[in-house]
């Protein structure tokens, strides 16, 4: 009983030190990854309950290389799409929290690893979102590289197509979200970066912090002298340079101290 009662002391405090510093800041930039949508009903890749977790061969569909290569891997990714809990899915607390962080004028950016587009769903400002690793909503072309919205391709493997090409050349066509072995969008990591070395604090929620480059921002914005929030259910690499840490629900800590 004791221990617990220290415990619930402990996370007490990082909440209430978490708020003082979200208060004190007059610029705030967020990176966000996918334990921010996983009380929405989609799953993350890495926790207990990833989906490459409970299936690591499913980490093929997210490889570059084997999606262009490999047409028995492009079936496979078309039925996952169609298939996603993404499409029904409805923004929670935590988006409802960082559009009142944004309406409070302390905003720099949102950057985000997701592809959901659940932040723009909620009410963020799309011109506030930054999305390190693209987008579902939308498909590129590899050959031509023409950019059509995503259901329109989802309607035709609901049709019987199990690998639907580009409607104006042929080619394959491929989310417009960045894959394992492709390279980020310059500019938008470039502005990522400009958002992570203005801030007075930078807070991370619901990302392992361990992909490359977005986890990097954390060490750009602690090196400028922001002070550093992580809110995750699992330890991080960069819990060490951090002012708080804090475990628990997301969709519970984050309005508690935004």
């Amino acid at each position: 009983m004791a221990q617990r009662d220290t415990e619930q002391d402990a996370e007490q405090a990082g909440l209430e030190q978490a708020r003082e510093l979200l208060s004190a800041a007059g610029r705030v930039t967020v990176l966000t990854g996918a334990g921010v949508s996983t009380d929405s009903g989609i799953p993350d890749f890495r926790g207990p309950q990833g989906v490459w977790t409970k299936n690591p061969a499913a980490e093929r569909i997210w490889t570059f290389e084997h999606y262009r290569d490999d047409d028995e891997v492009r079936r496979a990714a078309w039925q996952e799409r169609v298939e996603h809990p993404m499409w029904t899915a409805r923004p929670g607390p935590a988006h409802d929290a960082l559009v009142a962080l944004e309406r409070s004028g302390k905003l720099v950016a949102l950057l985000t690893q997701n592809i959901d587009e659940l932040h723009q769903a909620a009410g963020s400002s799309p011109d506030s979102v930054l999305e390190l690793h693209g987008s579902n909503h939308h498909t590129v072309c590899l050959t031509c590289r023409a950019v059509t919205p995503m259901v329109e391709a989802l309607d035709r493997v609901r049709a019987g197509e199990d690998d639907p090409r580009c409607p104006h050349c042929g080619g394959v066509l491929k989310a417009t979200t960045i894959m394992f072995g492709e390279m980020l969008d310059v500019e938008v990591l470039g502005r990522a970066r400009e958002a992570a070395l203005a801030c007075d604090v930078f807070l991370a929620v619901g990302t392992s912090l361990g992909v490359h480059p977005a986890a990097g921002l954390v060490d750009i914005a602690a090196m400028a002298g922001a002070e550093v929030v992580i809110v995750n259910a699992e330890p991080t690499p960069y819990d060490r340079i951090a002012s708080v840490v804090l475990r628990g629900g997301i969709s519970q800590v984050l309005p508690a101290i935004v």
